[in-house]
């Protein structure tokens, strides 16, 4: 008797995307209960419509109920903001949030703070002042990224942003329940997609679509995972191209006319630890379509995930997973079924570079660009630095459009240079580094996640902690006789990897509370995956565990070799065998803790920490530093 195979079981979470009716339920339910926070399958309805429900790990108390609130993430292609957009989300982060922004590794904004009665109120705003949330997270396709440089007489950088808004648009959730639920079914329009979109959608080109859906292209059950693609130029990686499901990559003639793309997919940064079956992966490069068949292309790739993708373990649901376990050449097959056609062999590309575009650039049309840096994203007042007044003093005064960078930080454009000499005021008075010359090397590429005390994820510090470690490596680099060497920093506070860690020449990946993992042999251009070199390196053995490293790295690196790229070339035994026999010679700075504090000197450092959004660590640290100086 030949048995019937059951049948894989799936994630519970495909059994709620199913029952949601295309993400209406439970939250439409919920959302007008009078309680402070949603239930666990709401919960993950809730971040398909760009919010995640938080609760702060700084204000809990035993016995008490957390203290919940919603994070708010905009979906903003090729990060665009307009002034009217940022103007609302400044004010509603005060009324409404934690009274800071965030810009994020996606090139959008994030709200943090929002109660869950005035969800509704905020998302409304947001829509109605050119603005969105849906799909910001959740299992579709996130926010659509592009290199942030709005140069006007590049047209490789038009088309670049042109496409990113249109695949945007393409793979948009087509279910109303966002405006149903938000707006009380008042669809607002902030632009009208273009006919070509629209066309590609509804085509059904070889099974791409599902038939007679209200979701053409996800179905009821939508993606297996977070879908992320990005469209940028040839060589400018300000996007970390290799890290994305899909990327494109513009390809134009000599006169600057769009022709195609070429086609990289499988990138992803979300591992768990202690999990060798979850891994960091690269993109591959898969060939080039032209113009005409890109929409056709992407929805291909798309189907292709969302047919074959696994929707029984989420931890191996991302599509780099579907292609490390078929190979490219499966995984290209499968696609070209769903495309009709053959995909051909990509164009040559010049070499990548990392550009960060801070500071002042002629725009290509007699108007100006200014890259601002933002550490770590964070857009707060604190004390004399008042970042968060000076970005609403600009806007307002100067009604400027911004582009967010993959990097926290944000471009205006648009700029009269006549306006020039102000806008360098505003920054000066208000406390603002604007002169990247005079921003320290390695907090200008160092990146880190917002971790405690709002994700959930987190199980170290990141944001709070990584200036003040920049800083000590900053003294340490000094003391070695490296000077202003510099090299890519990122840090997460669990190994989700949102801050990219993977791709950095010198990665912290939280594995403990004050503990993490390092990974090291990246490169400054983002091309080359790191590899975990430590398993656990406490905090306080910062300087102790980095100084073998830093003196190995300036006794035997080649002319013009960056840190990351020296650990590549040497290898990490030479490395451990390097640091097993080093002998110290730089003074390590190992926390004590035998410095007592009355309770009202306690409690007046602790405000203020709060207040700056830092560590009481790291501000005594500062306070200190500075006084002795």
């Amino acid at each position: 008797m030949v048995q019937t195979p059951i049948p894989p079981k799936l994630a519970k979470v495909e059994g709620l995307k199913t029952a949601s009716n295309h993400l209406r339920e439970p939250l439409a339910t919920e959302l007008h209960q009078d309680t402070t926070h949603f239930s666990e399958n709401a919960i993950q309805i809730l971040k398909f419509h760009g919010s995640y429900q938080q609760d702060n790990r700084d204000n809990r108390v035993k016995g008490q109920e957390k203290d919940y609130q919603m994070m708010l993430r905009t979906r903003s292609p090729g990060g665009f903001i307009p002034p009217e957009l940022y103007l609302t989300l400044d004010r509603l982060s005060e009324a409404y949030g934690n009274q800071t922004l965030r810009t994020t590794t996606r090139q959008g904004f994030q709200i943090h703070g929002v109660l869950k009665r005035n969800l509704q109120t905020v998302i409304q705003e947001i829509v109605q002042n050119m603005g969105s949330t849906l799909g910001a997270c959740g299992d579709l396709n996130r926010n659509v990224m592009a290199p942030p440089a709005p140069y006007k007489d590049r047209p490789e950088y038009r088309h670049a942003w042109d496409y990113a808004d249109k695949i945007a648009d393409l793979l948009t959730p087509q279910t109303g329940a966002y405006y149903e639920i938000w707006l009380d079914g008042e669809k607002v329009i902030s632009g009208e997609e273009a006919p070509e979109v629209k066309a590609a959608r509804a085509k059904n080109t070889h099974n791409t679509n599902v038939k007679d859906a209200e979701e053409p292209i996800y179905g009821t059950q939508y993606m297996p995972r977070k879908f992320k693609c990005v469209v940028t130029v040839p060589g400018d990686n300000s996007i970390d191209l290799y890290t994305h499901d899909l990327g494109l990559v513009v390809i134009t003639d000599g006169q600057g006319e769009l022709q195609g793309f070429n086609v990289f997919a499988g990138g992803g940064m979300g591992r768990t630890h202690n999990k060798e079956e979850t891994f960091a992966r690269l993109a591959d490069e898969i060939g080039y379509v032209a113009k005409a068949d890109v929409y056709d292309l992407v929805k291909a790739v798309v189907a292709t995930q969302r047919d074959y993708g696994d929707r029984t373990n989420r931890r191996h649901a991302r599509m780099k997973y579907l292609i490390n376990d078929w190979g490219v050449a499966k995984f290209k097959a499968q696609v070209e079924q769903y495309f009709g056609k053959a995909i051909a062999p990509a164009k040559t590309l010049p070499t990548w570079q990392y550009f960060d575009y801070l500071g002042w650039h002629q725009q290509g049309d007699g108007k100006l660009f200014f890259g601002l840096s933002v550490e770590n994203g964070r857009v707060k007042d604190a004390g004399d630095f008042r970042l968060k007044t000076a970005l609403r003093t600009v806007v307002e005064e100067f009604n400027l459009p911004m582009r967010l960078t993959a990097n926290h930080n944000i471009i205006f454009y648009e700029i009269d240079p006549a306006w020039r000499d102000r806008i360098n005021a505003i920054w000066q008075q208000h406390g603002i580094v604007s002169n990247p010359a005079e921003i320290a090397p390695l907090h200008r590429t160092a990146m880190a996640c917002p971790a405690l005390p709002l994700c959930g994820l987190a199980v170290s510090e990141s944001e709070r902690v990584l200036p003040s470690m920049v800083d000590r490596i900053q003294v340490l680099l000094k003391q070695l006789g490296l000077g202003d060497e510099t090299f890519v920093i990122r840090m997460t506070g669990c190994p989700n990897g949102c801050a990219r860690p993977y791709m950095a020449e010198l990665g912290f990946v939280g594995i403990a509370p004050g503990a993490y993992q390092i990974w090291l042999g990246g490169n400054p251009n983002q091309t080359c995956l790191a590899e975990p070199y430590a398993q656990k390196v406490l905090e306080q053995d910062l300087e102790t565990f980095l100084e073998p490293l830093l003196v190995c790295f300036r006794d035997r690196r080649q002319t013009g070799e960056s840190f990351g790229e020296f650990c590549h070339r040497i290898g990490f035994d030479e490395l451990r065998a390097f640091a097993v026999s080093y002998e110290p010679k730089a003074k390590s700075r190992r926390i004590r803790y035998r410095v007592g504090l009355h309770d009202h000197t306690y409690a007046t450092l602790k405000a203020a920490a709060a207040e700056r959004g830092i560590s009481m660590t790291q501000l005594v640290a500062d306070a200190l530093a500075a006084y002795v100086q």
